[in-house]
């Protein structure tokens, strides 16, 4: 008999002066697709530090994450679950380097840049714009609720 194993990802919303850092990423399909810093945890990764892991290899920015945003849970028509744990923060420096290969660029976008790539089918799932509006509106948790070794 088969388990079910959902993807365990982080994703973390970065705010500076209005604007959200977002990734346009390659996905083999005809067009980039548009997404949060976001990615899968590695193995005996913390969530914090995967979050912040994903930030720096998909934007060469370092982040200050000071708010969770939740748990987000995604079912996809493959019938795939993935739980995406999600994170609000500010941008501290960049580090400039080489970005990971699936990124195409690097925006700081505002939120009607992101309604209006979500329009037009863009957006890599449901859940980016819902975790932008989500921060937007103040929906934070401490980062303490993470409990973590």
């Amino acid at each position: 008999m088969s388990r079910w194993h959902p993807y365990a990802t982080v994703a973390s919303v970065i705010e500076r002066a209005g604007a959200f850092l977002m990734v346009e990423e390659d996905h083999g399909g005809p067009c980039t697709l548009f997404n949060q810093p976001a990615g899968h945890l590695e193995p005996g990764e913390r969530i914090v530090d995967g979050a912040r892991r994903e930030v720096a290899e998909e934007t060469a920015w370092q982040v200050g994450l000071t708010d969770y945003l939740g748990i987000y849970v995604l079912e996809t028509p493959d019938g795939f679950t993935f739980h995406s744990h999600a994170f609000f923060g500010m941008a501290l420096a960049h580090r400039g380097g080489e970005l990971d290969p699936a990124i195409h660029a690097v925006h700081w976008l505002t939120l009607e840049e992101i309604e209006a790539l979500e329009r037009a089918g863009r957006l890599r799932s449901p859940l980016v714009l819902r975790r932008v509006r989500d921060a937007l509106a103040g929906r934070f948790y401490p980062m303490d609720v993470i409990h973590e070794r």
